[in-house]
Formats: structure tokens, sequence, C-alpha cells
């Protein structure tokens, strides 16, 4: 029965919802509920908030002590723990692709720019044609990016090109190119010891994933995949990193897309292309 003495028996009634609002509508699930429901971003606190996050990943990362004897020996573990493995192919690739210079030169230049390039044109992609996606997205990729950050702490690892006796090529050395804040001049304004987890890995895959699960082309889906599967190729070859420097990459996004979506109920692609 539908009397007041029934609804009070049932418990309080609901506060109605304002007005032009369904019942289901985020805001009458309270602030805590709305926070985490997707909406649609406003531009301006997005482009602050990805200027800002990128400048203290930035800050933090390079202020990680650089525990040089810690880090090589680290890079020796990682190196043995391959070879028992039977994956420690990295030198050969990095002599390999090193002895073609039109081809490493041009993976010197992927490495040193697309990392963030693409990244971006990801995130806008999302702003622009699946805000309600972009959120989750968003938080995804800033939980991989902050996890990163712990694993630069408390694991310091040289990349095998810093190896002593390792017998690797220091590719954009070699080969006089620009851009790695990794090498050369620009070396001493980067911490050379934070290449575990590996966020070209971490962050590609972002991309690739997300580009490959709502992109509409069939050949965007497959640029999409291709894109970490060459990066992987590229940070081999230019010894930047480990092939388990790559996992550690992988394993951060996953972190990441499993707090996006504890957070929001969903993985990023599962929610609503729009918000209302």
């Amino acid at each position: 029965m539908g009397d007041a003495n029934t609804r009070i028996l049932d418990g309080p009634p609901t506060t109605p919802p304002p007005k032009g609002e369904p019942a289901d509508h985020p805001a009458t699930e309270g602030r805590w509920a709305r926070l985490r429901s997707p909406r649609t971003p406003r531009l301006w606190f997005e482009i602050l908030l990805i200027a800002v996050s990128y400048w203290t990943y930035s800050v933090v990362r390079n202020a990680v002590p650089e525990q040089k004897i810690q880090a090589l020996k680290n890079a020796d573990w990682i190196w043995q723990t391959e070879h028992s493995l039977g994956i420690a192919v990295e030198r050969t690739v990095n002599h390999a692709v090193d002895s073609v210079t039109w081809l490493i030169v041009t993976m010197n230049y992927y490495y040193a720019t697309l990392h963030f390039i693409v990244t971006i044109a990801v995130l806008v992609w999302l702003y622009r044609w699946h805000p309600g996606r972009y959120a989750a997205a968003r938080l995804a990729l800033f939980a991989t990016t902050g996890i990163a950050l712990i694993g630069y702490y408390v694991y310091p690892l040289a990349p095998p090109r810093l190896m002593p006796d390792g017998g690797f090529i220091d590719t954009l050395v070699h080969h006089g190119t620009w851009g790695s804040m990794a090498s050369g001049n620009l070396a001493s304004m980067s911490n050379q010891y934070a290449a575990m987890p590996s966020m070209h890995i971490g962050w590609s895959l972002w991309c690739g994933i997300t580009i490959a699960l709502l992109a509409k082309p069939l050949w965007c889906r497959l640029l999409g995949l291709l894109y970490p599967t060459v990066t992987l190729l590229v940070i081999i070859s230019t010894a930047n990193h480990f092939w388990l420097d790559a996992v550690g990459g992988a394993l951060c996004l996953s972190f990441g897309f499993g707090l996006a979506c504890l957070w929001y109920g969903a993985l990023p692609h599962r929610l609503a292309t729009v918000v209302a």
C-alpha cells in the first residue's frame, strides 16, 4: 500500500531531485557520489591539471636521489636474471639496429619526442570525442605515473647504456642526435637512474589500449596496437631500458586501470561517451 504510514515503516522518504533532474542523477547521491561520477571536464582546469602534473612528475622524478652504486648493482641483477630466463637479447638488438644509421637516428628522435606528443594527443582526442570517459582514462594515466614515481625511489636502476661493462651503445651520443634528457648535454638535468619502471611503455600502452578500444576505424585501432609495440623495440634498440623495465611499466598501468575501475565502477571504455 502507498499511504504515509507505509512509507514511514519502509524508511524515510528520499529527497526529491531538483526540478529537471532525473531521480538517479549523481546530484541526488550526494557530493561524494558526484565526485565518482564521470562528468564533462572543464577545459581550463584540464590544461592546468596536466601542466602542473607533468611538472610535478618531472620535478619528483629528478629529485629522487641518484644512487649510482645501487642502480648499477640492480642493473647487473636484472641483466643476470634475464640471462637466466633466456630473454637477454637487448645487447644484440642494440648493436644490430645501431648498424643501420637512418633507422637508429629515427628511433632516437622517436624516443625523445613521441612519448609526450602522442600522450597529449590522445588526451585531447578523449576530451573532444569521449568526454564521459575522459576523467576515468586520465585517472588511469595519472595513477600509473604516480606509482612509477614510487618505483623510481625504491628501486634505482641504471639503463643498459650506462652499464660500464655491459657492452651497450648509447645511440644518442654515438650518433650525435638531439633530444633525450637521458643522454648528452641534457643528462645533468635528468635522473639517469630512474629506468624501472619504463613510462615509455606505461604511457604508450595506455595510448594504445585507449585507441584500440575506442577508435572506430580499423586502421586507427591497428595503429593503436602498433604504437606500444614499436615503442618497446625503440627502448630496447636505444639501450634505454631492459625488457623487465617494460614489464614494470605494464604492471603500473594495470594498477592505474584498476584504480580507475574501482573509482568509477567500470573501465574507461565501458563508460558512456557523453555525460549529460
